[in-house]
């Protein structure tokens, strides 16, 4: 029998890569010898290629109407058994239709975020589960996955992680948090004076060091993290895909917000402490299979209310968090890790 040929649609970002990763290992998992081919943006080429799960990674830039033909060329030249739209938007779900793959497999209209994307599917799956990781884990289940979800793990190139390793040699800690306070929309994000109170509390009280993870534009939230830790003297690393996950895996303990570091962070087997506010972290909350035995802390206000709305400042809820609670966590974590 002819081995299965799957292509599997996550363009970006971070964190929702990360979630989609259980899904596409189920499928390994089902089908060990079927060839996968992930479709992604040509940033997260690189974390695709961590996960070990792809057979070949097909690069695309949506906003690109020469990339997008060659896409669809290259699909309908491709004689797929599947394809599998973890995405569900409408820039993800046109590229299989018009490439003429004759089964493709996607979320019904009570999931997806973009209203009509369904139409161009010709499975939809109505899901049952809460959190998104094990939402994606039905398409593949629609597809054949004896499991919905599996574990994987996460590699880095070993250059990599004896630049990165050096690196923090270089900077004199050997134990130490990470803080990630931007990215994402503004309103997921806990203030950054705050994270500089912690940064405070960190060192004065446990004698570590922090990591702060910055990104592309993040400059000015670092530098008000910065200039509210007092003498905690954070280090502030604007460094690349592997050098950060690096950074994560070798960590006491990571605290972000709902963002991919802190995503990233759980797939590398890194305790965190995720501070929510306007997202649902039973739908976006760190993610484990059951088997692991690390144990993450969500702190979210009960008077949160779920939106999805996309604001310029911070949610209200997420003001509720004092820094003597997210540091008591922090405490917890890296205690555990002793």
């Amino acid at each position: 029998m002819t081995e299965p040929r799957f292509a599997v649609l996550r363009l970006g970002s971070l964190g929702d890569i990360v979630h989609t990763f259980p899904a596409v290992a189920a499928l390994r998992e089902s089908f060990p010898k079927a060839e996968i081919v992930w479709l992604t943006h040509p940033r997260w080429k690189g974390l695709v290629e961590s996960s070990e799960l792809a057979t070949e990674i097909w690069e695309t830039e949506t906003r690109s109407l020469s990339s997008v033909r060659d896409i669809v060329t290259r699909f309908r030249k491709t004689q797929f058994t599947a394809a599998i739209d973890y995405q569900g938007l409408w820039k993800s779900a046109a590229l299989p239709f018009l490439g003429r793959v004759p089964r493709r497999v996607g979320f019904s209209s009570y999931s997806v975020r973009e209203f009509g994307v369904p139409l161009l599917y010709t499975d939809r799956v109505r899901c049952t589960q809460a959190h998104i990781a094990e939402q994606n884990g039905e398409l593949s289940a629609c597809v054949g996955a004896r499991n919905g979800v599996a574990p994987f793990q996460l590699s880095v190139p070993s250059l990599q992680e004896a630049f990165a390793l050096q690196l923090l040699r270089s900077f004199g800690v050997d134990r130490y948090v990470v803080l990630s306070p931007a990215g994402g929309w503004r309103s997921k994000c806990w203030p950054p004076e705050r994270y500089g109170a912690l940064c405070r509390q960190i060192y004065s009280n446990l004698g570590l060091r922090c990591i702060l993870n910055q990104g592309p534009g993040d400059e000015e939230c670092i530098a008000v993290v910065k200039a509210a830790s007092g003498d905690a003297a954070p280090i502030a690393c604007n460094s690349s895909l592997h050098q950060l996950m690096v950074f994560l895996r070798h960590a006491l303990c990571v605290v972000a917000g709902d963002t991919g570091p802190l995503h990233l962070a759980v797939a590398l087997g890194t305790p965190v402490v995720a501070l929510f506010g306007p997202t649902d972290p039973a739908r976006n909350g760190p993610y484990r299979p059951a088997c692991d035995s690390v144990k993450d802390i969500v702190l979210r206000s009960p008077h949160a209310v779920t939106s999805y709305k996309r604001r310029d400042e911070a949610d209200p809820s997420l003001l509720e968090l004092d820094v003597a609670n997210v540091f008591d966590a922090v405490r917890n974590q890296v205690q555990a890790r002793r």
